[in-house]
Order: structure tokens, then C-alpha cells, then sequence
């Protein structure tokens, strides 16, 4: 069964609206059933990709359930460049993309000069001139449980985002995973605040809260501001979203108490980062619950491991112990370690890719006698509770949003005065971690910062052009004579 087939088994299921409007079981069902008639129009059939450009909203939730019912959805995040565009229609060979925006925005013209086909979307319904006469063909297959419901991109250490396919059997167990963790019911209602291009924010936001039967308010986008009017106004069990936007609500909670002390939450989850300490003692305080923080990777379809909720055990510091699927952390020679020894951690389970749409060498440093690699470095404790103590890959997670070094170094290295650069993490009290990039100019050339934010602003998405650029004659090498990003920004007196 497929993932749209299961939720709506679930009567008691709504999506709501900022506005309050709701799309409830029915409601949805016969919105999907439209949909389909639509998407066969354009000849969309199973294994066939479709990309979607949208904002969070009720657009996308239909969306999404419409075209993984039949295909593979493919959403992508609405602030690209037409440049990052062209990369991910190239890479993803979409048949159509669904979207709202106006004719000017970047995906369409993008998708018109690769001649693809674009579908808009109204009032929860794509906008098709339709044949009246043609009703729904009985001879369509619908997805089933091995079929890839999902493509999202990951960003690479030495490449290009890489594409993740995931299954519906994928989803759905980390969907139910995530449920288990949480104690989700029908009597359940969380705040869409997660971007839905976003592992966490299509699994833990929407489909974990629908697949226990509960409902989800789809807010437009995350505002500090606007947040507490959301709080009231919905009174929501929970929510989920990553460090950077716990620690902005934060900043605003002490003009909304009346609202926090009348609030219905029950726990606060936050995920994608690590969430300072301090941030998730005060957050606790404040709002009176507890914060539950979880490990996840697009790779493992979110979530790995959690904190469990009261009166079970949930540690400061860690992000909890393994929920339904297998994690262990080995040495250099692949042996299981012991307790408070530090390893690479691996993971095992139904909601883990089985393999990258990529390279056989990609796929094969990927995985270890089926067991895939994550690339992060941690240790159990004596009670199995799992601490990240850093990472062997060089992504840079910037408040959630995974970076590739190397997808940025090949923008600035395109600029005709540029000689070398290497884009490396730096610690941020907010973020986690932010952008920085060392650049070498090319002989007998100036260069400022402005102009080289400037020859990036078209091709990168804003949130990856680094803050800091430093200019320096050459760039530290190891002790290999290799340029090691991993630690860089230490040798360069950015961090102690």
C-alpha cells in the first residue's frame, strides 16, 4: 500500500489553513481523485518524476498526496536560482512540474526552456484544460510500497547534490517511527513550520502527525512573528522545527505569556541541528514542557534516533536512543565499539535508502556489509543513549540546511579573478554553524567581498553564499599536503 492510500484510511485526518480553512478525509480523497484524472492527461505514470515549487500550504499537502499516489514527487525549494533550477531539472528529468507562482519566477522559465511542462495549481486542484468527456481510466496503477514515493537532493563532500530516493515503505515506517516516539493520536494537532522541500518538514511535520490519525495547520512560513498568533489561535498539541527557529520563538516569549501559559502543548521537537543546551533548558522553562530533540538525515527518511517523552528518560546533550531501526558505532575496522567509545556511527532499518541515485563508487563507499555510513562521528552511553561528538563529512548544516563546500567553491572559482577557493563551517550561536570561504585572487588582481556575493547572488540560493570571505595569499594545507575544510576555520583564527 502506498502512503496516500494508508492516510487516507484515517477518517479522522485534517489539514488546515492558516485561514482555517480545512480539507478533511473526504475532502482530500476526491481532491487526489481529480488530481489523478490531470496528471493521466499528461501522461504521468508510476516511476514517472514530478517536481513541485511551492510554498508550505494546503497546495502542497494535495500535491504531494495526489502525485505519489500514481508517481514520484519531487519538491524543490521555491527560492532557487534559474541556475540551481536548470541543475535539478537536468539532474531530475521531471515530466511536469506543479506550481503557483507567476510566469516570471524562476522554475517556470526554467522549465520552459527545458520544455517541460508545467502544471498550476488553484484552489487545491491542478489547472489543466481538461476533456470533459474523459473520465478516470480504471487501467491505472497506482504506486505500492516499493515504489519511490520521494526524491529529495543531499548535499555531497566532494560533488554536486546527490539525489535520495525514498520508497513509500520508506515513509511510512519512519512516519509511524516518529508516531511511536511520540505518542501521536487522532487527538493530535501540530504547526506546519518546517519547509515542506525539507525531509523533516514532509515526514515529522506532515506525515507522521496523518499517519496517527491526527491533523496538521499548514502556516504559509515560519515568522517569529507571527508565531504566538498562530499558538492562540490554533492551540496545538506540538510542533517540530529545527534549532534556529526554537531559539527565535524563544526570543519572543516573554511579550507573549499570557498565550504560553494557555497554550495546549504537551512537548516541543526539534531536530536537523544540535540545539544548544542552554536554548533547551529555557525553552523548557518557559513554555513548561518538555523538548524532545531527535537525530534525522534525508537519508534514513528523518529521523533515527529520539529523546522519549515523560516519565521515560530524555537526556540534555544527546539525541536519544535508536526508534526502529538499528544504529551502532564502529572503528576504523568495522567492530562494533563499547560503550563511551567514539565511532563512526552507522544505521540499519526499513526507512534507510538502499541506494543513491548516483554513481556504483558513490554507492559503494556509502554502505558496510548493509549497513549505511553516515558520516557522523558519536558515542553510545551505558543506558544506549547516543551523543554526536562531530563529523567526518564536510557538509555544513547552517540552522538545518545542508550546504556542499564544494558546490560553493565551483561558483567563486568561476569568477575570472579567483584563483582558488574553499568554502569551510564556522561555529554560529544561532545556526550551528554558518558559511565561510577563503579565497586566493588570481596575480594582479582586487577584489572586494561585495563583488564576489555579487557574481553569486544568481547562482546560489542566498542562504549559501557565505557571510565571511577572507582573502589570503594561500590556503593551509594538512599535514597530507591535502586542503582539509575540517578544522580550517581554527587555523585561520576564527574560532578557538
Amino acid at each position: 500500500m502506498n502512503i496516500t492510500k494508508f492516510i487516507l484510511k484515517n477518517k479522522s485526518i485534517k489539514i488546515i489553513a492558516d485561514d482555517n480553512t480545512v480539507v478533511n478525509n473526504q475532502t482530500l480523497e476526491g481532491l487526489i481523485k481529480k488530481n489523478l484524472i490531470v496528471l493521466q492527461q499528461n501522461n504521468i505514470k508510476r516511476n514517472d518524476n514530478v517536481a513541485i515549487v511551492l510554498n508550505n500550504s494546503i497546495d502542497f499537502t494535495v500535491s504531494f498526496f495526489s502525485i505519489v499516489n500514481v508517481a514520484v514527487s519531487a519538491p524543490l525549494n521555491p527560492k532557487y536560482t534559474e541556475a540551481e533550477f536548470n541543475f535539478y531539472f537536468k539532474d531530475l528529468k521531471p515530466k511536469v512540474i506543479v506550481c503557483n507562482f507567476e510566469d516570471t519566477h524562476p522554475a517556470i522559465i526554467c522549465a520552459k526552456k527545458n520544455n517541460i511542462r508545467v502544471i498550476k495549481i488553484e484552489e487545491f486542484t491542478f489547472k489543466e484544460p481538461l476533456n470533459r468527456k474523459r473520465k478516470l481510466s480504471k487501467k491505472y496503477k497506482a504506486s505500492d510500497s516499493k515504489d519511490i514515493a520521494l526524491i529529495l537532493h543531499t548535499s555531497g563532500t566532494t560533488s554536486r547534490p546527490k539525489m535520495v530516493p525514498l520508497t513509500h515503505k520508506n515513509l511510512l515506517n519512519s512516519s509511524q517511527n516518529i508516531g511511536k516516539t511520540l505518542n501521536l493520536s487522532k487527538k493530535d494537532k501540530n504547526i506546519v513550520l518546517m519547509p515542506s522541500f525539507h525531509i523533516h518538514g514532509i515526514v515529522a511535520s506532515i506525515l507522521a502527525p496523518l499517519v496517527s490519525g491526527g491533523k496538521i495547520v499548514v502556516l504559509p512560513k515560519f515568522n517569529a512573528l507571527s508565531f504566538f498568533k498562530s499558538l492562540e489561535k490554533h492551540s496545538p498539541t506540538w510542533f517540530t522545527g529545527v534549532p534556529t527557529m526554537l531559539q527565535a520563538i524563544l526570543d519572543r516569549a516573554s511579550r507573549n505569556t499570557k498565550v504560553i501559559s494557555s497554550s495546549r502543548l504537551k512537548f516541543i521537537r526539534s531536530s536537523s541541528a544540535s540545539l544548544p543546551t542552554s536554548i533547551l533548558v529555557e525553552i523548557e522553562k518557559t513554555f513548561k514542557v518538555p523538548v524532545i530533540e531527535s537525530y534525522g538525515m534525508t537519508e534514513a527518511s528523518h529521523q533515527m534516533t529520539s529523546n522519549l517523552l515523560p516519565p521515560k528518560k530524555r537526556k540534555v546533550g544527546s539525541v536519544g536512543v535508536p526508534i526502529g531501526i538499528k544504529v551502532k558505532t564502529v572503528n576504523d575496522n568495522f567492530k562494533k565499539l563499547k560503550a563511551n567509545h567514539v565511532g563512526e556511527i552507522f544505521i540499519k532499518g526499513k526507512s534507510i535508502l538502499k541506494k543513491y541515485i548516483a554513481s556504483k563508487e558513490i554507492n559503494e563507499n556509502s554502505f558496510v556489509k548493509g549497513w549505511f555510513r553516515t558520516g557522523d562521528l558519536g558515542y553510545f552511553d551505558k543506558e544506549g543513549y547516543l551523543y554526536i561528538s562531530g563529523r567526518i563529512k564536510e557538509i555544513i548544516n547552517r540552522g538545518g540546511e545542508k550546504i556542499s563546500p564544494k558546490e560553493v567553491d565551483e561558483v567563486f572559482t568561476s569568477y575570472k579573478k579567483v584563483n582558488k577557493a574553499v568554502t569551510f563551517a564556522v561555529r554560529h550561536p544561532k545556526l550551528g554553524e554558518d558559511i565561510a570561504i577563503a579565497i586566493v585572487l588570481n596575480n594582479n588582481f582586487k577584489c572586494t567581498a561585495n563583488e564576489l556575493k555579487e557574481h553569486a547572488k544568481n547562482k546560489l540560493a542566498n542562504f549559501k553564499i557565505p557571510k565571511q570571505i577572507l582573502f589570503l595569499k594561500e590556503i593551509p594545507l594538512g599535514a597530507t599536503g591535502k586542503i582539509q575544510r575540517i578544522g580550517l576555520a581554527k587555523k585561520l583564527g576564527l574560532e578557538k
